[in-house]
């Protein structure tokens, strides 16, 4: 199937959730459009739309919130006074104080029952089409409704199972959610094909899901549990599929770490299952702008297209890189950290050759000069480069200087926090804002080695070594620059340390943190040790929705 599947919005049936998101209830909106269109048509038609929920639902202030907002890795004050108030929401959520009302939990939960609910119109139209393909559809959308629910079990504890749109869901919880979205990837990994990916769910992007499904579910079966019981069985079937991916040979190690997260990614061997953002199909995500500086322009042919000073990353995680490394500078050791692409010791810079720099930032930056809206220019027409200043927030004093304390206190000032620029700005941001062509990932093989590496610690004493080479096959794949050196010991602080390292921002966290027994932790501005707040709240409006069926939907412990 070409890429222009994610064009056609519904040339057939459009699913809709109707009163309240939980019931799942769908309702064919407009069957005449179908008319005059082919087979194919019809039919892509009907699978985009399960697709086309991943744009909203991965948007920066949904589920990168949900994930790393409210973990170590991320903090998001309320800067100047002015920016990133929004009722404290963000602060709440990483004090782990959020309520049943927040507007991101809500509308994760609608991205992910609209979801869900797309896949079941899908699932039970498509056996009408004549076209070939609809058997492949019709796998890939019962994978994505596993997906789906996969999301919600780890956010909100529960899973839907439906497949008549008429009646209203099962709700399931712990093993019983387990083996349901178990049983729809397992029922439909035979029939994916692997040659579509990674905007679409393939077969290895089935075991991976797979593989994570297994190394979740001790966490799953009880959540508030003050350990979790990780059985030999689900660790073996952790090891078993990704064996498989990894032995599929569909996917390469990147040697350039940072190439993971450009604008051209698409295309890179290292994505397994992804989020579609190609420019063609109207590419629109804020990952690359959410935590830059908004003095930090980083196109020369935009001089609209800046930053939102939005999160920074807590001390407590950066110190995590800082004491792997010391007394070398993390930037010095390892290529993931940091990569720099703007020579500073150079004023004039041709805009073309223009590119601000990669992956953890500090310190003063360096950029671009606008002046009166405009980028200011050297006498040969080049653009001129210096030290920046946080002029577009009134406060041209005040250096664009990331420090690496960030808190709550005296309404952060706009230079606290060491940022995060793992996305690649887009070329073709006119704002900054939209246009973000990079894919998002998902899924990837590195991910996939640490789990297997992680499934074989926890099996138990004598499969350190085995971990250990798994750890350093990715650390040791990073050879365009700096190439982080080999380990010489493997446990499960150590992999925990390396899944940071290698994935941040890339929203596991959360999902790590509760599984390594982290996250009643304390941290930069964050006390709270209940593990009832490992899931978030069912949205008040939901439960609201489904109060003629009493009992149906209940709120989760603790809110």
């Amino acid at each position: 199937m070409i890429k222009k599947i994610f064009y056609i919005l519904s040339l057939y049936t459009v699913a809709t959730i109707i009163g309240s998101c939980s019931k799942l209830e769908e309702q064919v909106l407009d069957e005449t459009s179908s008319v005059g269109a082919t087979d194919k048509e019809v039919t892509e038609g009907v699978i985009a739309p399960v697709y086309g929920i991943l744009p909203g639902l991965f948007q920066h202030t949904q589920y990168f919130a949900l994930q790393e907002i409210s973990t170590d890795e991320a903090i998001l004050p309320y800067r100047g006074g002015t920016d990133w108030g929004d009722n404290g929401i963000y602060i709440s959520l990483h004090k782990h104080e959020t309520t049943s009302s927040d507007p991101n939990v809500y509308n994760v939960w609608r991205n992910i029952t609209q979801g869900i609910s797309r896949a079941i119109t899908a699932i039970t139209t498509l056996p009408n089409s004549m076209d070939p393909n609809a058997p492949l559809f019709i796998a890939e959308a019962r994978g994505m409704r596993a997906y789906y629910n996969l999301l919600s079990l780890d956010l909100f504890g529960i899973a839907f199972q439906k497949d008549d749109p008429k009646i209203n869901s099962v709700i399931l919880r712990g093993n019983d959610a387990i083996e349901y979205i178990k049983s729809e990837l397992l029922a439909v990994e035979s029939l994916l094909r692997d040659d579509v990916g990674p905007g679409r769910i393939t077969k290895q992007a089935a075991w991976g899901l797979l593989a994570r499904l297994h190394l979740q579910s001790a966490v799953y079966r009880d959540i508030y549990a003050s350990s979790f019981n990780f059985t030999g069985d689900d660790m073996d079937k952790v090891i078993q599929y990704c064996d498989q991916v990894i032995n599929s040979g569909k996917f390469q190690l990147s040697p350039e770490y940072f190439e993971l997260f450009d604008d051209a990614n698409h295309t890179n061997k290292e994505l397994i299952f992804a989020v579609d953002q190609r420019a063609d199909l109207n590419g629109h995500n804020r990952m690359a702008y959410f935590s830059l500086s908004g003095d930090q322009f980083p196109l020369a042919a935009y001089p609209g297209a800046n930053g939102t000073d939005g999160p920074g990353i807590t001390s407590d995680f950066y110190q995590s890189w800082a004491q792997a490394y010391a007394p070398n500078d993390p930037a010095e050791m390892d290529g993931r950290f940091f990569k720099r692409n703007l020579d500073t010791t150079i004023t004039c810079i041709p805009g073309n050759d223009f590119n601000i720099d990669r992956g953890i930032l500090r310190g003063q930056q360096y950029g671009l000069i606008r002046t009166g809206g405009v980028f200011e220019t050297c006498p040969n027409g080049d653009k001129k480069v210096g030290k920046l200043y946080n002029n577009t927030r009134n406060r041209p004093d005040l250096p664009v200087y990331f420090t690496e304390d960030i808190d709550f206190s005296d309404f952060s000032n706009y230079n606290n926090g060491y940022r995060v620029e793992k996305y690649e700005f887009s070329r073709g941001s006119v704002s900054g804002r939209n246009f973000g062509e990079h894919d998002i990932v998902i899924l990837r093989l590195a991910d996939i080695y640490l789990m297997r590496a992680e499934a074989k610690l926890r099996k138990g004493a004598g499969n350190e070594a085995a971990a250990l080479a798994d750890v350093n096959t990715v650390r040791a794949s990073r050879t365009a620059r700096v190439v982080p050196p080999d380990l010489t010991e493997m446990n499960l602080d150590l992999l925990y340390r390396e899944r940071g390292f290698e994935l941040y921002w890339e929203m596991v966290r959360r999902t790590d943190m509760i599984r390594f027994g982290k996250y009643e932790g304390t941290w930069t501005e964050k006390a709270n040790s209940d593990p009832k707040k490992r899931i978030f709240p069912i949205p008040q409006n939901a439960i609201d929705g489904a109060s003629n069926l009493p009992g149906y939907l209940e709120q989760n412990d603790g809110y």
